[in-house]
């Protein structure tokens, strides 16, 4: 009921679809060339094939979850398809996140929260040369995405199988920067809000983070407008399903809700 009433809510304020009364020429373009692109590329027809089979498949995994759990499935033991249908990111916005990685050119890209790889896909396959570093608490989950990832013949994805808790303070130690960050492992407040706070040590000018699920639970929606508070962060498009943050100081601050 939380959910449905924000988005009636965010159907009536959002808008600059197409970038009608935009002023910034930084986020217009944004606007014009990538969130209302629907450009194809060829790898995108290879994520669709595999999600479909996905969708298809009958097998049953033992999930162990680390956050907020599933609102859709209670058991432990969940279908292939029933992960693919409820936790993966949907198409459009994972087209929209292949777009917007094809367009920035990231290097370094985190994603907190495999799951069964679609998301990881949409990072890795629009460039070959960008390193993708992806945490999985679920052992099982974790390896049907390797199994997926081998499919479709990806070997720019380093996989970290462990608590994000435990595996996201390691791995940054290693990483001299963050190009871009993809946050959907753990839908609470809290947890939300520690993992934003440790990837800004290794943010710059250039970085994009990528929060989903903003408004997947009151909790949830609280963590983004903290974000959206943070003194570091110069601007915050609100697309309902995620949000999407930028550093640059040379833009001013402000946050947008924008109409996809």
């Amino acid at each position: 009921m939380y959910q449905q009433l924000k988005y009636i809510k965010y159907k009536f304020t959002a808008k600059h679809k197409n970038g009608y009364g935009i002023h910034s020429p930084f986020l217009y373009d944004l606007i014009r060339n990538i969130i209302s692109e629907y450009s194809n590329y060829y790898a995108l027809d290879d994520i669709a094939a595999l999600r479909y089979d996905l969708l298809d498949s009958t097998e049953k995994i033992n999930v162990k979850d680390f956050g907020a759990g599933s609102k859709k499935m209670s058991s432990a033991y969940r279908k292939v398809k029933d992960i693919t249908k409820y936790s993966a990111i949907n198409e459009k916005f994972g087209e929209l996140l292949f777009r917007l990685i094809e367009y920035f050119k990231p290097k370094t890209i985190l994603e907190l929260g495999t799951s069964l790889g679609i998301g990881s896909l949409y990072l890795a396959m629009p460039n070959s040369k960008a390193k993708i570093y992806t945490i999985e608490g679920c052992p099982e989950t974790a390896k049907k995405a390797s199994k997926n990832f081998k499919e479709l013949k990806i070997k720019n994805i380093q996989q970290k199988i462990g608590n994000i808790n435990t595996e996201l303070p390691e791995l940054l130690k290693n990483l001299e920067k963050l190009d871009f960050v993809y946050f959907d492992g753990n839908h609470q407040k809290n947890a939300t809000i520690n993992y934003f706070n440790q990837c800004l040590s290794k943010k710059h000018n250039n970085t994009i983070f990528w929060f989903d699920d903003i408004n997947w639970s009151k909790g949830m929606n609280e963590a983004w407008e903290e974000i959206k508070k943070n003194k570091d962060v110069s601007l915050t498009i609100d697309l309902f399903f995620c949000g999407i943050v930028f550093f640059k100081k040379e833009l001013s601050k402000e946050d947008f809700i924008i109409r996809f």
